[in-house]
């Protein structure tokens, strides 16, 4: 059974920095494309950052230059840095992966709180 777990979510105060983690399991099938979603209490889910099998990565306008996406093909991780963090990015954190061909699949979510 593929589980996504995410991880490094917290209260942080703005300007700060937090990393979030986010592991794959359960299958052997190769890690496709990987993303970073968040939703702030009362909106749509946003996308935040995505990254290929290849390591081309595109952000959404709103965190580019503050946040990076990276991954660890050998640990089936993703990763979200998150500097500059302000109080507009105060959201539930979703990590989503394609796995091989049995589809995509979503984590939990993590709660990131940003205080002013």
């Amino acid at each position: 059974q593929v589980q996504l777990v995410e991880s490094g979510g917290g209260l942080v105060q703005a300007g700060g920095s937090l990393r979030l983690s986010c592991v794959v399991s359960g299958s052997r099938f190769i890690i496709n494309a990987m993303a970073w979603y968040r939703r702030a209490p009362g909106k749509q889910r946003q996308l935040v950052a995505t990254i290929s099998s290849g390591g081309t990565t595109n952000y959404a306008d709103s965190v580019k230059g503050r946040f990076t996406i990276s991954r660890d093909n050998a640990k089936k991780t993703v990763y979200l840095q998150m500097n500059s963090l302000k109080p507009e990015d105060t959201a539930v954190y979703y990590c989503n992966a394609g796995v091989g061909v049995l589809g995509y699949f979503w984590g939990q979510g993590t709660q990131v709180t940003v205080s002013s």
